[in-house]
């Protein structure tokens, strides 16, 4: 009766050849580690946040739940699953309930197309009653390997600001509207900011592909950071503003909005929002890591290029690493920097980051022009790479010594002043 059964079982189930479960079985594996990893990352970011928060103000910070604090993200966890819900006797109920989902779910998903290590060597075995599992090419330490790699990340989290946007309005609240548009104009104005920064990155590598992306940068030993520094400076900006972190949390300041657009949340609908926060700070820091800084590359060595287990651990290592000092960058800049005004955050997006990255696009178009054509440096990468580096870092010093000056980031008050003072003429003039 057994044999029959798992005869029947067998027959059902033709379609799944030896390399097809190779196949789902690597996949399963890597999405079961990769949420993994982030849920946990994410939950161990707050006590992060608030160690570094208490360091640069000489206090101890958490240090009650556990071994040094380590157990207060769980107790955190505990104390907002069981406090009670509540819902404003105004709101939209269904959209006031989908609001948090709709902010977490795009943040949780960016997570799965970024790698994070070198590949491993395919396998080959069987396990009793399961079968024969078969892989037969090197498998990437990614759970999605996506060609459109970049204009993905750009697309999906561009799907956050809907749950903000949506949580304002739902509340039936004027704090959290406010709190909702501001953050659907930001999220707005640093975007194309945003997407233009990327677009020297293609026209370097000539790929939108993580895997070829952070290939390229291994093959020339060069970091992206050098040859396009600017694009990086125009990222990162753009980063915290796409987060809502200091000094760009308008949609939450809270002296001026309560708590912005999560005031009427409570128990784990607020959870979300915070959980969507810290896990957009982890994709940028692995985006930054990944474009910028070589992913999981190790400098200066071929050793990690080689698929193998070993290999695997390191490179995740050294990715780890990279994106902790994003983190803790975030960090310190919360609790160094204040609050921008709105029209300063405006200004900085409209008026100077979006003019900048569309210039920088036009000069490494040009410069990668003269250096393929004229000058006749299309086949020796490494110092091709060089003249745009020369041609990057003249344009970043130029920009954050000249360019600007108190002209623009200052803000509409500023100029309004300056307007004022040309229009009144010299003092004692008139006399």
């Amino acid at each position: 009766m057994i044999d029959a059964i798992l005869l029947w079982v067998h027959l059902q189930f033709t379609w799944l050849t030896p390399e097809v479960k190779g196949m789902l079985l690597a996949a399963v594996v890597k999405m079961l580690l990769v949420f993994t990893v982030v849920m946990i990352g994410v939950a161990y970011s707050t006590l992060l946040e608030r160690k570094v928060s208490a360091w640069m103000q000489f206090r101890l910070g958490p240090n009650r739940a556990g071994w040094g604090g380590l157990g207060q993200p769980i107790a955190d966890g505990i104390k907002n699953i069981l406090k009670e819900e509540t819902l404003p006797g105004a709101a939209n109920k269904v959209i006031f309930t989908l609001a948090p989902a709709i902010a977490f779910i795009p943040a949780l998903t960016l997570s799965a197309v970024i790698p994070f290590a070198a590949p491993i060597p395919g396998f080959d075995f069987t396990l009793p009653l399961l079968g024969r599992f078969v892989h037969a090419a090197p498998v990437p330490m990614v759970v999605a390997d996506l060609p459109i790699g970049f204009l993905f990340v750009l697309a999906i989290s561009s799907l956050g600001v809907y749950g903000i946007a949506l949580a304002g309005w739902s509340s039936n609240s004027k704090y959290s509207l406010l709190g909702g548009i501001r953050s659907s104009a930001q999220m707005i104005s640093y975007e194309v900011a945003m997407g233009l920064a990327l677009i020297p990155i293609l026209l370097v590598s000539g790929n939108v592909s993580f895997g070829a992306i952070v290939a390229g940068q291994q093959a020339h030993h060069i970091w992206n950071i050098l040859p396009l520094s600017l694009s990086f400076l125009v990222y990162l900006i753009s980063g915290f503003a796409e987060t809502n972190r200091l000094p760009f949390d308008l949609p939450e300041a809270e002296s001026e909005l309560v708590a912005g657009y999560h005031s009427e949340y409570s128990a784990m609908k607020f959870s979300l929002f915070f959980i969507a926060e810290y896990a957009n700070m982890l994709t940028i820091a692995a985006m930054v890591t990944t474009l910028f800084f070589g992913g999981w590359d190790i400098p200066f060595t071929h050793w990690d290029e080689t698929p193998g287990w070993p290999q695997m651990l390191v490179t995740g290592a050294f990715f780890v690493a990279k994106v902790f000092f994003w983190l803790y960058f975030f960090m310190w800049i919360r609790w160094t920097l204040p609050r921008f005004r709105y029209d300063q955050l405006m200004s900085l997006g409209w008026k100077f980051l979006l003019p900048v990255a569309l210039a920088y696009v036009m000069i490494v178009a040009g410069t990668l022009y003269l250096v393929d054509g004229p000058l006749g440096l299309a086949e020796r990468p490494a110092a091709r790479l060089l003249a745009l580096t020369a041609v990057s870092w003249a344009c970043l010093l130029f920009v954050v010594f000249a360019l600007d000056r108190g002209a623009v980031i200052s803000g509409a008050d500023k100029s309004l002043q300056r307007k004022r003072a040309a229009a009144r003429g010299p003092v004692g003039a008139e006399g």
